[in-house]
């Protein structure tokens, strides 16, 4: 557990007699010279040691789902209908938006009729070729105008269908441009639509760890307030990269995650061997140690980073490998 502030304040005392002794510096710390100032009780200081741990990578990234998309309008009209506002949750093939269409049913009903017409011709001539009433040259001339039928039904079908602007995948409504009595041509943006599941996260893993990282490995990503999840890998280069030194890996979270695409998250990801300044746990307070230098004692702020075994903690900052630290007393 570590102790109130106030608890170092007798260690304080033992120290300020010394004032004029020699500091103990980082550099000496392998060193006789890196032994408490005379006059000092040793049990008072401690040195700050170094260590080899194995910690799970933390690799920075942004949560983002592979369906998500701009939706455009296809072609030119007035809109006249909108099924969907910010927000909406939509299913495949959902209607968002409907474009003024009166010329596209006129077109499509004309080619109905003209393809009715065209396959009956057709039918006809198959039967009077077959009794060798017509001619080959006949035969084929009709074949080909019930083919130009069909193919003006399928364009007429399709220009009626892009006045319907419907949803490519089931998702919800991020944005929406679209507005009534809108004029839009072919280009003109007017819904973006974003899949909620699954969320992924992709990073970039140093080449000392990437091999260690497998399909299916376990992960936990960590939100920016603390929310966590958790994931697995769902793919990963098997080459790594020469300019950055690193392998890309994508991770799946877990159904369930209430974190949102978009989300900056942090990745614990697999293990790799570091060297780390540690301490006794004792001797940090609120982020801050009592470092004897210089002959005198500071207050400095350190930053704390894993928990160690031993009752030791990781040092990320404020103090050096060798640099003697108050250590407080019961």
């Amino acid at each position: 557990m570590i102790r109130p502030a106030h608890l170092l304040i007798p260690a304080l005392a033992a120290l300020v007699g010394c004032g004029d002794r020699p500091a103990v510096r980082a550099e000496d710390a392998d060193t006789e010279s890196a032994s408490p100032a005379p006059g000092t009780d040793p049990a008072v200081l401690v040195s700050a040691d170094t260590a080899t741990v194995e910690a799970p990578l933390a690799l920075p990234a942004q949560l983002y789902v592979e369906h998500d998309a701009t939706l455009y309008a296809r072609s030119t009209g007035i809109i006249e209908s909108i099924a969907v506002d910010l927000g909406s949750r939509v299913e495949a093939g959902g209607l968002l938006a409907r474009l003024e269409s009166k010329d596209q049913e006129i077109a499509l009903a004309q080619a109905k009729d003209r393809h009715a017409n065209a396959r009956q011709q057709a039918e006809r001539n198959r039967a009077l070729t077959a009794a060798g009433v017509v001619t080959q040259a006949d035969s084929e001339r009709v074949a080909l105008e019930f083919r130009e039928a069909e193919l003006a039904l399928q364009k007429a079908q399709r220009d009626f269908d892009l006045t319907r602007i419907v949803a490519p995948f089931r998702g919800v409504v991020t944005s929406r441009t679209a507005r009534m009595g809108r004029l839009v041509s072919p280009g003109d943006s007017l819904f973006r639509l974003t899949a909620l599941a699954p969320v992924l996260a992709a990073v970039r893993v140093p080449e000392a760890a990437a091999f260690g990282i497998r399909i299916g490995s376990e992960a936990s990503v960590e939100g920016a307030r603390g929310e966590r999840a958790r994931a697995r890998v769902l793919r990963a280069s098997p080459v790594i990269e020469p300019a950055s030194g690193t392998r890309e890996v994508v991770l799946q979270l877990a159904a369930g995650s209430r974190l949102p695409p978009g989300s900056a998250v942090t990745v614990h990801l697999g293990t790799v061997s570091r060297r780390v300044v540690t301490l006794p746990r004792e001797s940090v307070d609120s982020g801050f140690a009592v470092v004897w230098d210089t002959g005198r004692t500071v207050l400095r702020q350190v930053t704390v980073g894993a928990e160690l075994p031993g009752d030791r903690i990781e040092v990320v900052d404020g103090v050096a490998p060798g640099e003697k630290v108050v250590r407080a007393g019961p």
